[in-house]
């Protein structure tokens, strides 16, 4: 799975600016304008004080740092400004994406890496330092709306990390509690598809037995907090792993017969919903009907090697651009109609200092210049098709002295070639 390591007082103040001159500043009236004013700036303080929106709409981002030649933060935070992205997603609680993120209105959801999931688990003091540190200092300048607990903990090779989740969960909470952010940061814990035993049909989706020990919990404590239930979700990987029986149109949301549930009789048109409708059914089967299924990964790679069938830009830009397209439909899959879809694409930068086959360097909406990676309609910072034309603007940025040091440059370099040949 590709992961990456990581206003009430002066709502008060325009109601009076509103009210006061209609009903004038004193006598009868100017005490009951007076302590209206007073009531509604108490319920503004009411208002901003309930929990910030933990997802705004239904399409998200992640934004991982595995490279060494992405943008600064704070460019960052312009270009997601002019792709209007406002939740965002990153690996860690990097300081220079806190510092950059503040003042900016984007949601953002920090993270707990595995590494530092035992010693939290092991030391409730370690969850309250963690917060601390990357909390206390920037919330609410800095929109933390949540935080996830370790990256696709269950399922993995060490046991240790996984009965170390739940402690760690338990402990940052007691730490929002003692902050009072408890009802403010949403808490979770993101899963691979590794969880399940299986998944087809999404009706039969259960989880894994060996993992309920760990899940129980969990999942107990989740349902007491509201949680939704984190799952990656990637019908490339999916294809990928199957190409011969797998149909790609049904992986990118293309024309195709689409397949029916036989116990449900419901019908899929693409693997996405197939496959978030069997976290519903496996947690149904579980006793947690009622909870709900975010998508905390999803994307397709634009480029791989020769084994990793269906890596490709034009596959990548279907997918992103129907995913998109669904996603803005605000409906629910077949199971769930009325439970809307939110999910995070996979992911902002190509990164190139991931390890493993060349997909993991290829999921990218951007290059890491800023510039378009797969073509949905964003804006980047850099212009895609003309990088040959960059130094033009950048002279014409400086003046035009600049231009005409540039064009006479550009000339004598140009009769030095001619005369070579």
């Amino acid at each position: 799975m590709p992961t990456t390591p990581r206003k009430a007082r002066a709502g008060a103040a325009v109601v009076e600016r509103a009210v006061m001159p209609v009903w004038g500043g004193g006598g009868r009236y100017g005490r009951v304008v007076a302590a209206a004013v007073v009531v509604l700036g108490l319920l503004a303080a009411r208002c901003d004080a309930k929990k910030m929106s933990s997802f705004v709409g239904t399409y998200g981002v992640n934004y991982g740092r595995i490279a060494d030649n992405l943008p600064p933060p704070a460019e960052v935070v312009k270009l997601l400004r002019m792709a209007r992205i406002k939740n965002v997603k990153i690996y860690d609680a990097d300081h220079s994406v806190l510092d950059a993120f503040r003042g900016s209105g984007l949601n953002l959801v920090i993270a707990i890496t595995n590494g530092e999931v035992k010693d939290i688990a092991a030391n409730p003091a370690k969850a309250m330092d963690w917060l601390n540190e990357n909390v206390q200092p920037y919330y609410p300048s800095t929109r933390i709306v949540g935080i996830t607990v370790g990256n696709e903990v269950l399922g993995g090779q060490d046991a240790g990390l996984a009965e170390a989740l739940v402690g760690a969960v338990v402990n940052v909470h007691d730490a929002l509690k003692m902050l009072r952010l408890a009802d403010k940061i949403e808490l979770t814990t993101p899963h691979s598809e590794a969880v399940f035993a299986n998944s087809y049909p999404p009706s039969a989706c259960v989880f894994r037995d060996d993992l309920m020990v760990y899940l129980k919990p969990l999942l107990d404590f989740f349902s007491g907090t509201g949680a939704p239930f984190y799952v990656n979700a990637y019908p490339f990987l999916a294809y990928m792993s199957d190409p011969a029986h797998i149909d790609i149109n049904y992986a990118l949301f293309k024309p195709n017969s689409g397949v029916l549930d036989q116990k449900t009789n419901l019908h899929y048109d693409n693997m996405f919903d197939a496959q978030v409708d069997a976290a519903y059914a496996a947690l149904s089967a579980a006793g947690y009907p009622d909870m709900e299924v975010r998508v905390a990964e999803t994307g397709w790679a634009s480029a791989g090697d020769a084994t990793e069938a269906g890596a490709d830009p034009g596959h990548a830009r279907t997918y992103n651009a129907n995913l998109r397209k669904r996603l803005f439909l605000r409906k629910g899959p077949p199971s769930r109609p009325n439970r809307v879809v939110k999910a995070y694409i996979f992911a902002l930068f190509n990164e190139n200092l991931k390890p493993g086959p060349t997909t993991e360097r290829h999921y990218g909406l951007f290059k890491p210049d800023g510039s378009v990676s797969i073509d949905l309609g964003f804006k980047g910072l850099v212009p895609s098709s003309s990088s040959s034309l960059l130094p033009f603007m950048r002279a014409r940025e400086r003046g035009w002295i600049a231009l005409v040091q540039y064009t006479a440059t550009l000339l004598s370099c140009t009769f030095i070639f001619l005369a070579l040949i």
